[in-house]
């Protein structure tokens, strides 16, 4: 069947517009060791640093809807969505520098003053970029077969991040400083700095030709009120959906990157802590093969919502055979090639094949959800005539921001429960059974109830392919309509 009013992005531009979310993800990453800088810098305690992560995690959700009001109301003669991303990215970098730089060189008393109002303007320039990813892929692309794409390059380059910085910090910086110091911080910052501007940089060109009025919903300016957008969040059920599958998922994802739950589980637990860097590089490119037949087949094919499924039953076996492996197995013969490597045994060959399945499938489900948002945002321009990809990806944003700004939370307190009140987990604390059940809830319990939560979400999610593919048709035809009234 010849659909009318589908518009298409060359491959380049796609992949060169995921990188966006690549350059936001390497603060990410930078961000997970800042515990780490309150309790050595800051000077407060476990609880209390993981509270204010929590905290600043809420802010970054409170923005989002006010950000992305900005968004739907911008059209400028440089795009809708170029100038928050070189503003974000602009906010990101210079932000981060004094957080690290700057605020253990405040006097005693006003750090904690001075880390919070720096964290709170960093998370402004990080919610101005990310909202991008989401709202431009409506006009990036609207062909529901090439849609998925955006999932494949972000989900490769996903992949690769979260294999190289592992090794980059537990394999070249901790070995190098010893400690997470001033200068462990610094060179972090400037490796994380300059390969997110030239990511950003990328991205702003790739999406430059389609940053433009006649790609954005029904191709004319809109008014967009306040008050619309009561009705979308009320009206719309399958951005509900959405946003309650992959803010649990992204809570159960967050804990588990979390710098503590990576030295709890590979040092402690293992006794192995160059694995926390190894792993990564070894799953890496199986990894990136699942998310090719997940997303390049099922979603092109089948449709993102069975991609989505796939992906949530595919995540939820490994992770309860990964929790049966670190208990019926020894995980402290977990020996990969490279220093130290003692040969291949039982648990290292379990442990891999399940975590390499694991990341393929919670990679599926978890990267198609940028796609869908845009599903949402078509499907409201083909419910109300409403084109509002801001909202719809700051609301998503803002649920899924509160719900995982707990991540940080829960493995503080998981660690206060069991004796660590003052002072994190490190390499050289010693292993217990407290300790690893709670490294084991961290690591895959949380995941699989956001799992759970996934196959509920999709029983009521109404986007299938076929649905989509109608909703393009009618949008075009309402375009044609518009198009003639108007001349």
């Amino acid at each position: 069947m010849n659909h009318q009013g589908i518009h298409r992005a060359k491959l380049w531009q796609i992949g060169g517009f995921a990188l966006n979310n690549t350059a936001t993800n390497l603060y990410l990453f930078f961000m997970n060791f800042i515990s780490y800088y309150l309790v050595g810098f800051v000077g407060v305690g476990v609880v209390a640093a993981s509270t204010i992560v929590m905290n600043m995690r809420i802010w970054d959700g409170v923005t989002d809807p006010f950000i992305g009001y900005v968004v739907d109301k911008t059209d400028s003669k440089f795009g809708k969505n170029r100038p928050f991303m070189l503003i974000g990215n602009i906010i990101l970098a210079i932000f981060s520098f004094l957080i690290v730089h700057m605020t253990h060189k405040a006097p005693e008393r006003s750090r904690l003053t001075v880390f919070v109002l720096l964290y709170m303007i960093y998370i402004i320039g990080y919610t101005f970029q990310c909202v991008v990813t989401k709202s431009a892929q409506t006009c990036l692309t609207n062909d529901p077969k090439q849609r998925p794409m955006f999932t494949i390059f972000d989900g490769i380059y996903n992949t690769i991040l979260f294999a190289a910085v592992p090794v980059l910090v537990f394999q070249k910086l901790i070995p190098k400083y010893g400690e997470f110091n001033t200068d462990f911080f610094h060179e972090f910052w400037m490796i994380t700095a300059s390969i997110s501007a030239v990511f950003t940089i990328i991205a702003i060109f790739a999406i430059s030709s389609k940053d433009r009025t006649e790609f954005f919903g029904l191709g004319t300016p809109e008014k967009i009120r306040l008050r619309d957008y009561w009705e979308v969040l009320s009206k719309n059920r399958a951005i509900q959906m959405l946003v309650v599958s992959a803010s649990t998922d992204k809570l159960a994802l967050t804990t588990q990157t979390n710098a503590v739950v990576v030295i709890m589980v590979y040092a402690i637990v293992c006794g192995n802590t160059a694995a926390g860097g190894q792993v990564a590089a070894y799953t890496a490119i199986p990894t990136a093969l699942m998310l090719f037949f997940g997303v390049g087949y099922i979603a092109r094919y089948l449709g993102q919502r069975k991609a989505m499924l796939f992906g949530t039953i595919g995540g939820l076996v490994t992770c309860v055979l990964s929790i049966i492996a670190f208990y019926v197995l020894d995980p402290t013969t977990l020996s990969l090639p490279g220093e130290g490597f003692k040969g291949w045994n039982v648990f290292t060959i379990v442990f891999l094949v399940l975590f390499l399945l694991m990341k393929g499938f919670t990679g599926v489900s978890g990267n198609i959800v940028i796609p869908m948002t845009a599903d949402c945002a078509d499907y409201e321009v083909y419910r109300s005539g409403k084109y509002v990809p801001g909202l719809m990806g700051t609301l998503f944003s803002f649920v899924d921001k509160l719900i995982s700004s707990l991540g940080a939370t829960i493995v503080g307190l998981s660690c206060a429960a069991i004796g660590f009140k003052e002072v994190l987990p490190t390499v050289d604390t010693t292993s217990s059974g407290a300790l690893k059940a709670v490294a084991m809830f961290c690591m895959y319990g949380l995941l699989i109830i956001g799992l759970v939560c996934n196959l509920i979400a999709m029983k009521f999610y109404p986007l299938t392919k076929e649905k989509m593919e109608s909703i393009q048709d009618e949008i075009a035809e309402i375009k044609k309509r518009t198009e003639a009234e108007q001349a």
